[in-house]
């Protein structure tokens, strides 16, 4: 059988529909030889390549988020700083939520401290604010590049890794596929940003415009790798109703996203014959 490498996308909540991906994967009984991943991909991808199977990550994901109270705690003690900081840091500052401490909040703790532990080889897309260029990351601290991979501007803090300030890799690469050209004979790529929607919306809060306009120059990038090469498969959940940070209704994301589950099996199935 042919090989295949699986690229995962930025989209915030919309990406928990990456899960059902992952178990679709694991009902034909195949693996990817590499991952790469942005953001929310970045996150669900090293929860995969450390082992865990795609209703392992499901059963961890809806165990914390359906216990709205526990997940309310998690997110406060994921905080920048507290009320001690406002004086020393300023206002903006401390109501920042901490890239590394969301990390230790909502990951798995079956996820290694390391890459070499990872069970799949793994590329992390976080964008290095002051290079102006994605930077990915292949080896060393599993959480610390995770951590950059998800500094959404605006709301959670950059990484400051040997004076190089990271954030968000769906700023520069929202989805990776082309990390992985070379690496397998087939390319699979899962688009989570949602399509466009042409009917009126509420006026958004200052993070979610902030957030959805990372989205909307996300998607132009993508758009444009994609006219110049795209993967050998891409699936596009059709999750674009869902709030992009709202994290609370994940099972909701993951029932609409169940149809395309039989769109992978089939055709993964028909490129890896």
């Amino acid at each position: 059988m042919k090989t295949f490498a699986l690229a995962l996308g930025s989209g915030g909540a919309r990406g928990l529909s990456h899960i059902v991906v992952l178990e679709a994967l694991d009902e034909m009984g195949v693996k990817p030889v590499a991952i790469a991943g942005a953001s929310i991909g970045a996150m669900i991808g090293a929860a995969y390549a450390a082992g865990m199977s795609g209703r392992e990550i499901r059963r961890h994901v809806t165990h914390i988020l359906l216990d709205r109270p526990s997940a309310m705690r998690r997110l406060i003690a994921a905080r920048a700083g507290g009320l001690a900081d406002l004086l020393a840091i300023g206002l903006g500052q401390a109501t920042l939520l901490d890239a590394e401490k969301i990390c230790t909040q909502f990951l798995p703790d079956a996820l290694p401290e390391d890459f070499a532990s990872l069970t799949i080889p793994l590329r992390v897309v976080a964008s290095d604010l002051y290079g102006r260029r994605e930077h990915v990351f292949t080896h060393g601290s599993l959480r610390t590049a995770l951590a950059a991979s998800i500094a959404i501007p605006g709301l959670i803090r950059p990484i400051d890794m040997h004076g190089r300030i990271f954030v968000d890799g769906g700023a520069t690469n929202p989805l990776p596929f082309d990390l992985l050209r070379g690496e397998a004979d087939v390319v699979v790529a899962a688009d989570v940003s949602g399509n466009a929607v042409d009917e009126p919306r509420e006026m958004p809060g200052a993070i979610e415009a902030i957030y959805s306009t990372l989205l909307v120059m996300g998607s132009v990038i993508t758009a444009e790798k994609l006219r110049h090469g795209a993967p050998d498969l891409l699936v596009r959940p059709n999750v674009g109703l869902f709030r992009a940070l709202d994290f609370l209704p994940a099972s909701a994301i993951l029932r609409v996203a169940e149809p395309v589950k039989a769109d992978v099996k089939e055709k993964l199935a028909a490129l890896l014959a």
